[in-house]
């Protein structure tokens, strides 16, 4: 029997559910300061990208692209950070964060610069536009 896809408690805990793609479902953090995505591949037991098949390799990829592309159209970034760190969640995950020169962490990394600012809820204009541009067919 195959161990079906559960979404690491941490993650549900931290991020809003966007959408889910071929591969991964898209998360948002649930922290105002950066736009930040996260894309959770849906196979059970993956902690490295190396856990990958080839071809989900291939479509992670292009899911990472595509992510990146929807926060480079909505907020002009002045970088695009990718990452898949994993040593908190074990869970493979990888972060999509779009940066700019003035924010609170520039140029340094995102984590534990400054305490999280949650959005007022779900249905915060940033998210819903962040969801608008997401929601689209992948590109494959």
């Amino acid at each position: 029997m195959t161990e079906a896809f559960e979404l690491h408690p941490k993650l549900a805990a931290d991020t809003f559910a966007i959408t889910t793609w071929p591969l991964c479902e898209v998360r948002v953090i649930n922290d105002a300061n950066y736009p930040w995505l996260v894309l959770v591949p849906r196979k059970a037991g993956l902690k490295d990208f190396d856990d990958l098949s080839p071809e989900d390799m291939a479509l992670a990829g292009e899911e990472i692209r595509q992510a990146s592309r929807a926060l480079r159209e909505l907020y002009r970034p002045d970088k695009m950070n990718v990452a898949a760190l994993g040593n908190q969640v074990p869970q493979l995950h990888i972060h999509v964060v779009a940066r700019f020169q003035g924010d609170a962490a520039w140029p340094n990394p995102i984590w534990g610069v400054v305490p999280a600012r949650p959005y007022p809820d779900q249905d915060d204009e940033r998210l819903v536009a962040l969801k608008e541009a997401l929601l689209g067919e992948i590109e494959v």
